[in-house]
């Protein structure tokens, strides 16, 4: 099993300030991490995702690149699936797409304009119908939400098939994730939680007739060297309300390889390691996780 090492950036400076966000994708890019992750906040001070993935591209050769995670209900899927064809074609097949249903937040929903129970029925409808865009040559497709007639994406994916990520832990979560999913990239989880959750992502796929790549298994692993900022401790207690932060976020750097070791014990294999809170120097930030972790890459 390969292990590979990931770095995600939240809302802070570096995804917003060109500077900082180059210094931080030449880093990783220069260092050999696996991949970069950027979040995506209509409402919040992060930069467009599909812009920020344009940039690292452009910048880098090798780099893999992913949203964590990119919102599906409230995007058109055809201009969708263009754009992110078009990514995965300029950067020569490194895009990693991730997708979701969206934050808890009524900003964040007023923005995308699908009420709260409708998305899981749009993302349903329009992951399948993004994947037959990549994959054929004309499409058509009436829906409950979709109607095309002989509707084209002629700019496909190098990638093919363009694996598609998810995230969460919930049970209709899970569930998803066997149907729809490529491989499963949850946050704020325990080692326990990650061996259930892949039986379970296991259980579901083999029920929708579909096999997910064991090395598709990840995740996204936060870390702090001081106080958690309440906005992360609201989140804690939202999705784990049972367990405490010291459970799901590593208290600083020394802790992460210990706390991905018990987890590749688990069947997981990719990681995500993101600060919550800005570093005082990215470069340095970065080239301290690369000492601490890279030695884990193959």
């Amino acid at each position: 099993m390969r292990v590979r090492i990931g770095v995600g950036i939240g809302g802070g400076v570096a995804s917003s300030d060109r500077d900082t966000f180059a210094t931080v994708v030449d880093s990783l890019e220069r260092l050999g991490f696996d991949s970069l992750w950027v979040a995506e906040r209509a409402s919040g001070p992060a930069l467009d995702p599909v812009v920020s993935m344009t940039f690292a591209a452009a910048r880098t050769t090798r780099l893999k690149f992913g949203p964590s995670v990119m919102v599906l209900p409230g995007r058109n899927p055809v201009l969708l699936a263009k754009a992110m064809a078009s990514l995965d074609r300029i950067s020569n097949g490194r895009l990693l797409p991730a997708f979701g249903l969206g934050v808890a937040d009524t900003a964040e929903h007023q923005a995308f304009g699908v009420a709260r129970m409708d998305r899981a029925a749009w993302f349903n409808e329009a992951l399948p119908l993004m994947r037959r865009l990549w994959t054929e040559d004309v499409v058509e497709h009436h829906g409950p939400r979709f109607h095309l007639d002989a509707a084209q994406v002629d700019v496909k994916p190098v990638q093919q098939p363009l694996d598609v990520w998810m995230g969460g832990i919930a049970p209709s979560e899970l569930r998803r994730v066997g149907r729809l999913s490529d491989g499963w990239l949850p946050s704020f989880v325990t080692p326990d939680d990650v061996r259930t959750g892949i039986a379970t992502v296991k259980q579901h796929a083999d029920e929708a007739g579909r096999e997910i790549d064991p090395e598709h298994y990840g995740v996204l692993l936060a870390y702090t060297d001081g106080p958690l900022p309440d906005r992360f401790l609201k989140a804690i207690k939202l999705r784990q309300p049972d367990k405490g932060p010291g459970d799901l976020v590593a208290s600083n750097r020394q802790e992460l390889r210990a706390k991905i070791e018990a987890f590749i014990e688990t069947g997981a294999s990719k990681f995500v390691v993101m600060p919550l809170g800005e570093p005082p120097d990215w470069e340095e930030e970065i080239e301290a996780l690369a000492t601490d972790l890279l030695p884990m890459q193959d």
